[in-house]
């Protein structure tokens, strides 16, 4: 059994092991995906809709697996993650940027300041909120693209809370 199954969270040493966190580099030169799906399961929407064929999978039960080189940051592969598991990252900006599929309610709105959450649940920061894309009918999930002060946020915040919204 995995360590992450035990605890029922991801580890960042756990996705580094795997291979799933962009460089440094590669982050500083423009939005880059990031996939935390470690379970091998039927499923690769993120793969067949990837305009540059970054996200590779040898078969439908393969976990995803990013050429960071390829990746152009489009989003497309988050918005048909049925599993809320691809996040996109930039470091290309002043400040830091941070894109997290989102669909609980209330939405935030451009220029919120939002509370961001680790992997728990737990809040370990803010963001602002820059970008929000909307869900069209082909497409399910929203997006939130946050700035953020801390770039060790980038890592590890995967979800948030509008303010006014209590636990």
């Amino acid at each position: 059994m995995e360590e992450y199954e035990k605890k029922g969270t991801i580890t960042i040493d756990y996705l580094r092991e795997l291979g799933n966190i962009p460089s440094e580099e590669r982050m500083k030169k423009g939005p880059v995906a990031m996939t935390e799906c470690v379970q091998d399961i039927p499923c690769n929407p993120c793969a067949e809709v990837c305009p540059t064929k970054s996200i590779h999978m040898d078969n439908i039960n393969d976990r995803p697996k990013v050429d960071f080189n390829t990746c152009i940051g489009c989003t497309l592969c988050m918005q048909v993650c049925p599993g809320l598991a691809i996040f996109m990252l930039d470091k290309s900006k002043e400040k830091p940027r941070l894109t997290i599929p989102y669909e609980m309610l209330p939405m935030p709105e451009r220029g919120d300041t939002v509370r961001l959450l680790d992997r728990e649940g737990k809040d370990i920061g803010e963001g602002r909120v820059i970008a929000l894309l909307f869900p069209d009918k082909k497409y399910r999930s929203a997006l939130v693209t946050v700035e953020v002060d801390d770039e060790n946020l980038l890592l590890e915040a995967r979800n948030l809370r509008v303010a006014g919204v209590k636990e």
